[in-house]
């Protein structure tokens, strides 16, 4: 069975991708401490305006320039910490997650597909390795930069073989089902 590969491959993929959502789920802790943060000086900021920035709430005092370019460069730095921690989500979140969810089921997908399907070998092994080898050089690559922060895997991912493959597999599969599909499991 030339699909067996694939689904197995792609059953321990998908663990290893859908992994990264715990991943992600701790990074939220940093976010939301700086969301807290960043609503303190906000709210401070608010009430500054809400007294036309003529005074000081806690101190009822008149507010010197400085005062209200500290009050409001605290707020920038709080909404731009909030940003920072949003990319480190959305870095994991858009890239290794959820194309290496995608491209892990589409392996078990066309693993089980290949069952079905009556054709040559070789063309059936080609179409088999295409799938993993695309998946490892897209989303896998994806998951070495961006999780382990290796960034020469930017690199090869820039190259773009791996959607390459993933796209070129779907073409011939489609073109191998179309043609050898069978109703039952085909013995290779």
């Amino acid at each position: 069975m030339i699909g067996k590969k694939n689904i197995v491959f792609g059953f321990l993929f998908l663990a290893t991708t859908a992994a990264l959502g715990p991943l992600m789920v701790i990074k939220y802790e940093t976010w939301g401490a700086a969301n807290g943060d960043k609503q303190v000086v906000v709210g401070a900021l608010q009430l500054l305006k809400d007294g036309d920035y003529a005074e000081d709430p806690e101190t009822l005092e008149d507010l010197t320039a400085k005062q209200l370019a500290i009050a409001n460069t605290e707020s920038i730095l709080a909404m731009n910490k909030v940003g920072a921690a949003e990319f480190d989500i959305d870095f994991i979140k858009g890239g290794p997650h959820a194309h290496g969810n995608l491209e892990a089921l589409l392996n078990i997908a066309v693993g089980l597909a290949l069952c079905f399907i009556a054709a040559p070998l070789k063309l059936k092994q080609a179409v088999s390795w295409m799938f993993i080898v695309g998946t490892l050089m897209h989303s896998g690559l994806l998951y070495m930069e961006r999780v382990f922060m290796m960034p020469w895997a930017n690199t090869l991912l820039e190259t773009g073989i791996g959607p390459v493959l993933i796209l070129l597999g779907l073409v011939l599969m489609g073109g191998l089902a179309a043609k050898g599909f069978k109703g039952e499991v085909v013995r290779d």
